[in-house]
């Protein structure tokens, strides 16, 4: 067993952990929208307004602040006007990026935003560059925001208090296409900068302050972020109706969802690791053309992607989720913790029935993957001040295999025997008033590690409770035993200003810590 020794100072603040960081994705795609939240309010199994009523209590026990809507790819093929007016008479759709399926248009725009509210988080629509136009988009935003008074005001307005909803929406986070260098359109980075500029000119917020978010760079693309901003601001004049800008991170896989060896596993670890350069790097290249941070740095797709399920549809990305997926998503989130001065949003990809999803449902069956209760476990992160916090830890020396030919979901195909490592206990540490909170993980497949935490300063540690998601490095939960990787208690010795605790192999840790003489 290993020993880990981490510092922390109570009182060295970065910068407040945005809420947001914490955030999720639900698109139009397989089973993510019907089935997985929605199922109608005729549906015998239980429900609020036609979404899955489990569904809802799960996700506001994970404090869900924002979910991004209605894509992804989807999104830049999605006319919002087919999602309006009674649900009977709707147009039905092809969905062309998905399996080319019917998209029956039940969810819409009203419907979203209800579903939002239920589980006390805010809408973030991303408009149709694509397929669409500066009008339609400009239209939508006029559709939720502006307000109406006994029926009289614009006619959009108008059309959604017929809709059910007389108050504005409030929708304040728009994003200005998706994935533009790709199924958004394969723009170049000016070519989209150009188009950027010519939605958001007809961007209003009747009113109110809107988040306007303009695409990023696939992966840590350094080049197409500085390629934006130098037309942003250097084409005839600079352009500021821009609030944030969204790259994508995809990990990727290494075996398949629950079939790998100890190599795999850590390669995977490995690679969701890259976050942390993303970040760094995304936020330098930016702070060359906005030094003062107005803009903030969003990334609204990120998670693992494995081969779909089999058995399954493959256009639904359909894949289980493990205690690896797991501890991926612990250490990216306590990447974005750690660097909370420069990340305002993110967003995994995506909610329920795709990709890392944090709820899978089957029929009127429901379970919470090991992902979803990591954000269960770190929802006391929200909106607490980040902490810098020093991390003396081994390195895991393994093999892994340099990929030579990959598609873009990352998909061995071809590669040469290297030496790999990384961190064997990573983490991030905030506080709220006299409330540590600190977020551990083990990546070690079989070695148990050793803990101690040292406070610097006057703070006194009085108490102290732990939470630990542990379990063989294949774990996952079914519809069969939904309850194979679940949060159990653990004990943490508390000496004054030192803290000892024994994380197990393959893990996530959270402890409390109520501090006095602070």
């Amino acid at each position: 067993m290993s020993t880990t020794r981490i510092t922390i100072n109570p009182t060295d603040t970065i910068a407040t952990i945005n809420p947001n960081i914490y955030g999720h994705f639900a698109e139009h795609l397989g089973r993510c929208i019907y089935d997985g939240i929605w199922v109608g309010e005729e549906s015998p199994i239980p429900n609020i307004h036609g979404f899955r009523k489990d569904v809802i209590e799960t996700l506001r026990r994970m404090k869900v602040p924002v979910i991004r809507w209605p894509g992804g790819c989807f999104a830049d093929d999605y006319h919002w006007q087919d999602g309006i007016g009674p649900r009977s008479q709707r147009p039905r759709r092809i969905n062309i990026h998905w399996g080319e399926v019917i998209e029956t248009n039940q969810v819409g725009t009203i419907e979203f935003v209800q579903f939002c509210r239920l589980i006390g988080a805010e809408p973030y629509f991303c408009g149709n560059v694509g397929s669409g136009t500066p009008r339609e988009l400009r239209d939508w935003i006029e559709y939720c925001n502006f307000p109406v008074s006994d029926l009289s005001g614009s006619t959009w307005a108008q059309q959604r208090a017929a809709d059910g909803s007389p108050a504005p929406l409030d929708v304040t986070y728009w994003g200005v296409g998706n994935e533009n260098w790709g199924c958004g359109g394969n723009f170049s980075p000016e070519d989209y900068c150009t188009e950027f500029r010519r939605f958001a000119s007809f961007i209003r917020g009747f009113g109110k302050k809107l988040n306007v978010i303009a695409c990023g760079p696939a992966n840590n693309d350094v080049e197409w972020t500085d390629r934006f901003f130098r037309k942003l601001h250097k084409d005839y004049w600079p352009f500021n109706n821009i609030d944030g800008f969204a790259a994508h991170y995809y990990c990727g896989t290494a075996g398949t969802a629950t079939q790998y060896t100890e190599e795999e596993w850590y390669r995977l670890l490995e690679k969701g690791l890259r976050m942390e350069e993303l970040v760094v790097q995304q936020r330098a290249a930016m702070d060359a053309w906005d030094p003062t941070r107005k803009i903030g740095l969003i990334i609204d797709e990120w998670g693992t992607w494995h081969p779909v399920e089999e058995g399954t549809n493959p256009a639904f990305l359909y894949q289980q989720n493990t205690i690896r997926d797991a501890i991926v998503a612990a250490n990216t989130l306590d990447i974005f913790n750690r660097h909370a001065d420069k990340v305002v949003m993110a967003n995994i990809a995506q909610m329920v029935n795709v990709l890392q999803a944090v709820i899978l449902t089957e029929g009127e069956n429901m379970l919470v993957t090991p992902t979803g209760y990591v954000y269960e476990m770190y929802a006391p992160h929200q909106g607490a001040q980040s902490l810098r916090l020093r991390v003396e830890t081994p390195e895991i020396h393994f093999q892994k295999t340099k990929i030579l030919q990959t598609s873009w979901q990352s998909a061995l195909q071809k590669g040469e025997k290297m030496e790999g490592n990384i961190p064997a206990v990573s983490g991030s540490a905030s506080i709220r008033e006299n409330v540590l909170f600190i977020s551990l993980t083990n990546s070690h497949v079989h070695e148990e590690a050793e803990i101690v935490v040292n406070l610097l300063g006057d703070a006194r540690a009085e108490r102290a409770q732990a939470r630990v998601l542990s379990g063989e490095i294949h774990a996952h939960n079914t519809f069969d035993a939904p309850h194979q990787v679940v949060p159990q208690p653990m004990t943490v010795d508390v000496k004054n200003q030192q803290l000892h605790v024994v994380l197990p192999p393959a893990s996530v840790v959270t402890i409390t810590v109520v501090l006095s003489g602070f």
